[in-house]
């Protein structure tokens, strides 16, 4: 944005809280001319009022499905899902349980579904016990990793729908007394900078976050200068990479 020219303003707006009326409050709704929102989802009312305030709009990994009117950028969270789930299969676990985020989220239920793709694919039938929801957060992997570790029979490895979860994870392992991954393998969602620093490292999902929001901005400024912006939907197709205290570059490549 620097380089353009354009002045950034950040307004964080914790869940839960994204009503028209938080909304109305939020100073770059009167103050820019355009906005991009990450993670969380458009409701007809939110869109008319960033209509009625002359702003333009671009969603970053929409909760929901985006509005055909609304330009998004999102990752191809299935075939992240998909990608984690057959890593460990590849590593010869068969009893593999799932931690997603909210069941609401659009990106939550395509991890998921990528999950079950993988094990369907591998000739392994889906047990629903060893399916968890959480919130993307640390608490909400530790919370929900402990209910799994609890099962009779529990998961040899756990999917984690992010980073966080995933460290929730690595909590609720070292409370029971487990070894990663000796006797639990763990792989993430998103690769946030900090899981290098984990214990092991943590094996994680690639997420292209730097790349999604250059193409954010980049139609952002194609909408403020009524240029076309085709597609309207950009997705990212993520990247795996196992943990290592130097993470290995990857290659971006966009799907339409």
């Amino acid at each position: 944005m620097r380089p353009a020219g354009v002045a950034t303003v950040v307004s964080l707006v914790p869940p839960g809280e994204a009503t028209p009326s938080s909304w109305a409050a939020l100073p770059v709704l009167h103050h820019s001319d355009g906005v991009i929102l990450v993670t969380t989802s458009v409701t007809r009312a939110q869109r008319a009022q960033v209509e009625r305030a002359g702003v333009a709009l671009v969603v970053i990994d929409p909760v929901d499905l985006p509005d055909n009117r609304v330009p998004s950028v999102g990752a191809t969270n299935w075939a992240g899902g998909l990608a984690a789930t057959e890593h460990l299969l590849a590593l010869g676990h068969r009893r593999i349980a799932v931690i997603g985020g909210r069941k609401e989220m659009l990106c939550s239920q395509a991890r998921i579904d990528g999950y079950r793709t993988a094990l369907e694919r591998a000739g392994i039938e889906v047990d629903r016990d060893l399916i968890r929801f959480g919130d993307f957060q640390h608490e909400g992997g530790f919370l929900g990793a402990r209910e799994l570790l609890a099962l009779p029979e529990p998961p040899t490895a756990v999917f984690a729908g992010s980073d966080q979860q995933a460290m929730g994870v690595y909590e609720a392992a070292r409370q029971a007394g487990l070894s990663i991954p000796r006797d639990l393998s763990v792989i993430g969602f998103d690769d946030l900078p900090m899981c290098e620093w984990l214990s092991p490292p943590l094996t994680t999902v690639r997420q292209p976050l730097e790349e999604m929001g250059r193409v954010a901005a980049r139609t952002l400024f194609q909408v403020l200068e009524k240029q076309p912006s085709s597609p309207r939907g950009w997705s990212f197709r993520p990247n795996s990479r196992s943990g290592s205290p130097r993470p290995r570059p990857v290659t971006l490549d966009h799907v339409k």
